[in-house]
């Protein structure tokens, strides 16, 4: 509650209604349906504005979000060393769906049993995959070996990815024509 025995008031539109007492000012808030909020409690006499309060609260959410855009999390996509051709092609339909997000990929080739005699399986498996992505992708992390997981994590190329938003926004408005 604001305690000053006066304050100077700021109107909804920004204009200055001049210097009242709190009961004047709280008043004339109620009479047009907002909130009497202080905006200035360290100046003399303090300044307080008639608005709606929640939407200030928005737009200062609103503004402390902005510019941030998207976080790229980590994606993951799980093969074997013997992945068929076929699933291949359906996982890597979706590793280029969470690069075309901007997210990062985790390639992870999982080895059981006696499949660990034959890592040079794996290690093709992952270099498929960066051959099929292509250009879309770059290596951040060269793959590993983490126990029986051998996994390398890739990153969208900002450039290609956005290319390639472009084509498919030009190939959607010309399919709409």
């Amino acid at each position: 509650m604001i305690r000053a025995a006066e304050i100077r008031v700021i109107g909804d539109e920004g204009e200055q209604l001049g210097v009242m007492t709190p009961e004047d000012a709280l008043q004339r808030a109620v009479d047009v349906g907002l909130d009497l909020v202080e905006v200035a409690p360290g100046s003399r006499p303090p300044v307080c504005r008639i608005m709606d309060y929640g939407r200030y609260k928005y737009e200062q959410k609103k503004k402390l979000g902005k510019g941030r855009g998207h976080a790229a999390s980590l994606k993951e996509v799980k093969l074997r060393p013997r992945t068929d051709q076929h699933d291949l092609d359906f996982k890597l339909k979706n590793a280029r769906r969470f690069l075309m997000d901007g997210d990062k990929v985790k390639v992870t080739v999982m080895y059981r049993g006696r499949e660990m005699v034959h890592r040079q399986l794996g290690r093709r498996q992952l270099d498929k995959v960066v051959e099929l992505l292509g250009p879309l992708a770059a290596v951040e992390n060269p793959p590993r070996m983490e126990g029986r997981f051998l996994s390398m994590i890739l990153v969208p190329n900002r450039e290609v990815v956005e290319a390639e938003k472009r084509a498919l926004a030009a190939a959607q408005a010309k399919e709409g024509e």
